[in-house]
C-alpha cells in the first residue's frame, strides 16, 4: 500500500499539471453524478495520509484512496496508457494533459457537507508528513484508542492515530528504536512513543521529493532500508537474520532484528 509519502508526491505531481486548469473532460466510470463539471476549474490538490484530494470550482473534491491496488498516472493527450482502460476508475483531461486513476477501490464525489462528515477523513490523526504535524495530539490520540495490550507495530498502522504511516516505516521506525513489532503498547514509556512518531515524521518527510523510500541515512550502511523486505537477509547492524511474520487482526506482514528488537517477556503471573 502506498504510504503518505508517497501520496504526496503523487499530489505534488497532479497539481504541477492540473491545478489553476479548466477541466475539459471528466469520466468517472461507476460512479453516479454530480461530477465535477467540464468547465470548472482544479483549484487544489492535497494529500491528507493516505488520502488524495482533487478540489474543483464547482465546490466538489474527487477523493481516492489507492489502498493496495491503485495508482494515479499523467499523460499527454492521445498518449497509449500503460494500463488497460477497463481499470480506469477516473479520468480527469485538462489542457496538455490526462489524469488517469487506475484500479483504486476508493474513488467518490464529495460535497463540502460529505466531506466534512466522512468517516475516514474526519478520524484521521495529524498527518506525519507536515512538519507542523501534532505531536502532542498523536500521543493522546494513542493513549486514548489503544487499549495496554494491543501491539506498538499495530498502532502505528492506526491512521486514526497519526496517518501516513505503512508497513515500511512501521518495521524500519521500530527497528530505529529497538522495539519488537508485538511489544504491548502497556510498555512503551512515554518518551519512546514521543520518540516513534518524531522519527517516523521525520523519514516520511526525508522521502518526500525522493525517487524510492529510504531509511537509512546517507553515510550509513549500505542498503536502503533496515529491515523492511529483508527476511532472512543480515541485519546492517548486528548480522542476524532478519526475521519475518504477521501481526494483528489482519496478520500485516511485519520484519524485524531478534538480536536488535528482542521480544518483550511476560513473567507468569
Amino acid at each position: 500500500m502506498p504510504e503518505g509519502d508517497t501520496i504526496h508526491r503523487t499530489a505534488a505531481r497532479l497539481r504541477s499539471v492540473l491545478v489553476g486548469q479548466p477541466l475539459t473532460g471528466v469520466d468517472l466510470p461507476r460512479l453516479p453524478e454530480p461530477w465535477p463539471a467540464v468547465g470548472a476549474t482544479v483549484t487544489g490538490i492535497e494529500a491528507r495520509g493516505k488520502h488524495l484530494l482533487i478540489r474543483t470550482s464547482d465546490g466538489l473534491v474527487l477523493h481516492t484512496h489507492q489502498l493496495m491496488t491503485g495508482s494515479w498516472h499523467l499523460y499527454a493527450p492521445g498518449a497509449r496508457w500503460r494500463k488497460s482502460p477497463r481499470a480506469a476508475r477516473a479520468v480527469l483531461t485538462v489542457p496538455g494533459a490526462v489524469a488517469v486513476c487506475f484500479a483504486s477501490p476508493v474513488v467518490e464525489v464529495l460535497d463540502a457537507r460529505a466531506e466534512a462528515r466522512h468517516p475516514a477523513l474526519r478520524a484521521l490523526g495529524p498527518d506525519l508528513c507536515d512538519p507542523a504535524a501534532d505531536i502532542d495530539e498523536a500521543l493522546r490520540r494513542l493513549a486514548a484508542l489503544c487499549p495496554p495490550e494491543r501491539s506498538i507495530g499495530e498502532a502505528l498502522l492506526d491512521q486514526r492515530i497519526a496517518c501516513g504511516v505503512g508497513n515500511v516505516y512501521r518495521c524500519d521506525v521500530l527497528f530505529l528504536h529497538g522495539l519488537h513489532p508485538a511489544t504491548p503498547v502497556g510498555a512503551v514509556p512515554d518518551p519512546t512513543r514521543r520518540a516513534l512518531l518524531t522519527t517516523a515524521g521525520q523519514l516520511l518527510r526525508a522521502n518526500l521529493a525522493a525517487t524510492a523510500t529510504r531509511t537509512t541515512v546517507a553515510g550509513g550502511p549500505p542498503g536502503r532500508l533496515w529491515v523492511y523486505g529483508r527476511v532472512g537477509q543480515p541485519c546492517r547492524r548486528c548480522g542476524a537474520p532478519i526475521a519475518g511474520g504477521h501481526l494483528g487482526q489482519h496478520a500485516r506482514t511485519v520484519h524485524w532484528c531478534p538480536t536488535c528488537q528482542p521480544a518483550v517477556t511476560t513473567p507468569a503471573g
